[in-house]
C-alpha cells in the first residue's frame, strides 16, 4: 500500500477554492503591497525601507509554497489554474516552474535514500566516503556545509546563478521556463528600477532574496538533516519511513508558521504530496500515529548545523570529529 492510499492522508488531498484565493490575496497581493510600500519608503529613509524588505522576503516564503503546491498541483483544482499561479509565483520568487518542478519530484522520490542523493537535496557524504575523498573534495565538502555558506551565499548563488541556467539534461520544455522566468524577472527588474531607480531595487531585491533565501534553507535543511533523521541504501529504503522518520515536524511559532506556509509539517507533504499547505496541520492533528514522528524545535533545528556526515555504521548524522565510538562486544 503506497502512502497516498492511506484513508485518513486521502480525507485531506481535497483542494479548497474559497482557502486558495485567501492565500494568493493575503500572500501574492500582500508582496506585491510591500513593494508598493517600499517604493514609498525609501524615498524617506532607508530606515522604513529595510525592515519592509526584510518583511517582504519573510513574506516571500508563504508565495514560495503557494508555487510549491502548484507544482505538486495541489493548490487548486484546476491542473491549469495550478500551472498558472505557479508561473506567476515563480517569477515573484526567481524560481523557473518546469525546471524546478522536475527537479523537486526527483527529491520526494529519493529523499532518505542513499543511493539517490544528488538531486533537490542537501550536500551530504557518508563518513566512509569523506575519509576517502581527496583534500579538494573535502575542503569543498566542508564549506558548502558551513552555515553561514548554507544561509547566505548558497541561496543568492541559486537564485540568482543556478536558476538562471537551464541542467545539461532539461528538456525542452524545462529549458524554456528557465528562459521566460528571466525574461519576466528582467521585466520586472527593469520596472522597479524605473520607480525607485536602479541602486535602490537591487539593495530591496538582494534583501528580500537574502531573506528568503536564508529562511528557506534553514526550513529545508531542518526538514531532512536532524538527529534521528532516516537514510537508507535502496534494498533497505522504505518510502513510509522515509516520510515519517526522514521528514521532521518543526514546532514554529504561529507567526513563523504561517509564514512559511505550514510547511514545518513536513512529514505530511512527504507522505502525501497532493494534501495542499492548508490543509497539513489538520492532517497531522487528525491521527495519533503522528504524533511519533519526529519533533524539532528552532533550537534543535540550530543545532542540526553542527551535523556533517552519515555515519552508515550507527545510522545517525555525526560531526566531523565527534563520532559515535564503535560498538563494543561484551563477555559474558
Amino acid at each position: 500500500m503506497t502512502c497516498s492510499r492511506v484513508p485518513l492522508v486521502t480525507a485531506f488531498q481535497k483542494p479548497s477554492t474559497r482557502r486558495a484565493a485567501l492565500q494568493l490575496l493575503d500572500s501574492v497581493g500582500g508582496y506585491l503591497a510591500l513593494w508598493c510600500a517600499m517604493a514609498w519608503a525609501v524615498s524617506i529613509s532607508w530606515f522604513l525601507a529595510l525592515p519592509l524588505a526584510i518583511a517582504a522576503g519573510l513574506l516571500s516564503v508563504r508565495v514560495f509554497i503557494i508555487f510549491h503546491d502548484c507544482g505538486h498541483g495541489s493548490f487548486l483544482r484546476s491542473r491549469s489554474a495550478n500551472r498558472a499561479w505557479g508561473l506567476v509565483t515563480g517569477v515573484l520568487t526567481w524560481t523557473p516552474y518546469d525546471d524546478w518542478r522536475s527537479k523537486h519530484a526527483s527529491h520526494h522520490g529519493a529523499v532518505g535514500n542513499l543511493d539517490r542523493r544528488g538531486v533537490g537535496d542537501i550536500w551530504t557524504l557518508t563518513v566512509r566516503e569523506y575519509e576517502a575523498a581527496g583534500w579538494w573534495k573535502r575542503v569543498a565538502y566542508r564549506a558548502a556545509r558551513n552555515p553561514l555558506v548554507l544561509l547566505f551565499v548558497a541561496p543568492l548563488f541559486l537564485f540568482l546563478v543556478d536558476h538562471r541556467l537551464p541542467s545539461r539534461h532539461a528538456t525542452a520544455r524545462e529549458r524554456r521556463s528557465v528562459w521566460l522566468t528571466s525574461l519576466a524577472i528582467l521585466a520586472w527588474a527593469a520596472a522597479w528600477s524605473l520607480v525607485v531607480g536602479v541602486l535602490p531595487y537591487l539593495i530591496l531585491q538582494v534583501t528580500v532574496l537574502a531573506v528568503a533565501g536564508a529562511v528557506g534553507v534553514w526550513l529545508f535543511y531542518s526538514q531532512h538533516q536532524f538527529e534521528g533523521t532516516y537514510w537508507r541504501t535502496s534494498p533497505d529504503w522504505n518510502r513510509l519511513d522515509a516520510a515519517l522518520r526522514g521528514s521532521s515536524f518543526l514546532k514554529l511559532p504561529l507567526i513563523l508558521q504561517w509564514s512559511t506556509g505550514n510547511i514545518g509539517y513536513h512529514h505530511i507533504h512527504h507522505l502525501d504530496s497532493r494534501i495542499p499547505n492548508y490543509n497539513l496541520q489538520a492532517c497531522h492533528e487528525s491521527h495519533p500515529v503522528f504524533r511519533t514522528v519526529p519533533a524539532v524545535t528552532i533550537l534543535q533545528s540550530l543545532r542540526a548545523f553542527r551535523l556533517k556526515l552519515w555515519d552508515e555504521a550507527h545510522g545517525t548524522l555525526v560531526r566531523f570529529r565527534r563520532r559515535p565510538a564503535p560498538p563494543q562486544d561484551t563477555v559474558a
